[in-house]
């Protein structure tokens, strides 16, 4: 149930990372051809990842969007423009990203408090969609296994409330029916 629950947000993130990439080149041949190949452009050589002449562009561009998302305290939530779901679109297109992988890790207590609080708040559904991005980053950190810990018990509770609003409401059906026979 978990699997199919969690797909989704990973091929919207994709997608997102995917069109933000596109998005990314088109500015750079825009921006290369604004600019040309004179000076500055070694600079630009050394301040990317690789220096086989590959694009990074796109790794930049989400670079930049993870930071402002984490300045702008979206770390988990919105889905599609976080800085989880940036982070981890960089370390699609570059594995080794360090900058990437150092950010998740500073950035994970902060990220998973916030999934507590969405627990708190009953937001299960996008509490389980914060933990499935967390989880793809550190699928064996204890503390996301507490989160899902509590956040089966919360959804056991909410299920109890239900079936207690249930019977209350058949319960009221019943006396209704049964107090219009007599």
């Amino acid at each position: 149930m978990s699997r199919s629950v969690s797909l989704p947000p990973r091929h919207r993130a994709l997608v997102v990372a995917l069109l933000v990439v596109a998005v990314a080149l088109g500015g750079g041949a825009f921006w290369w051809r604004q600019h040309g190949t004179g000076g500055g452009s070694t600079a630009q050589a050394t301040d990317g990842q690789t220096s086989s002449g590959k694009d990074d562009s796109g790794v930049s561009i989400m670079l930049d969007l993870a930071k402002t998302a984490v300045q702008e305290k979206r770390l988990v939530a919105p889905a599609g423009s976080n800085a989880y779901e940036f982070y981890m679109s960089v370390l699609q297109l570059d594995p080794s990203n360090k900058v990437a992988i150092d950010e998740l890790h500073e950035t994970f207590p902060a990220a998973s408090a916030d999934v507590e609080r969405a627990i708190n708040n009953n937001e299960l559904d996008e509490a389980q969609r914060e933990l499935s991005l967390l989880r793809e980053f550190d699928s064996t950190n204890y503390i996301l296994s507490l989160l899902g810990g509590k956040l089966d018990a919360q959804r056991q509770i909410v299920i109890r409330q239900d079936e207690a609003r249930a019977a209350i409401i058949q319960a009221q059906q019943q006396s209704a029916a049964g107090g219009g026979n007599f």
